[in-house]
């Protein structure tokens, strides 16, 4: 796998509790934006990310971004 899915072409924007969180970088996790082990042999591994405090966090969904695992606006200049 070369590149990753696009599971969503918007942001996932929730509350987030302080914690490491496991993004998920392949697109293939059935629970986006985190990882559930879905990669498997894609080549992608999770990228673990620390929120020290509770915050309102928009995880990247397209896997596009130039800031992961937050979302940049790249999945508005996608096809």
């Amino acid at each position: 796998m070369k590149s990753p899915l696009i599971p969503r072409k918007s942001p996932i924007v929730q509350k987030t509790a302080p914690g490491t969180y496991a993004w998920c970088a392949c697109g293939r996790s059935a629970s986006q934006p985190f990882c559930d082990g879905a990669h498997g042999d894609s080549g992608f591994a999770p990228m673990l990310i620390e929120i020290p405090q509770e915050r309102q966090v928009a995880w990247c969904a397209c896997k596009q971004t130039k800031t992961p695992p937050f979302c940049d606006g790249t999945h508005r200049s996608l096809p």
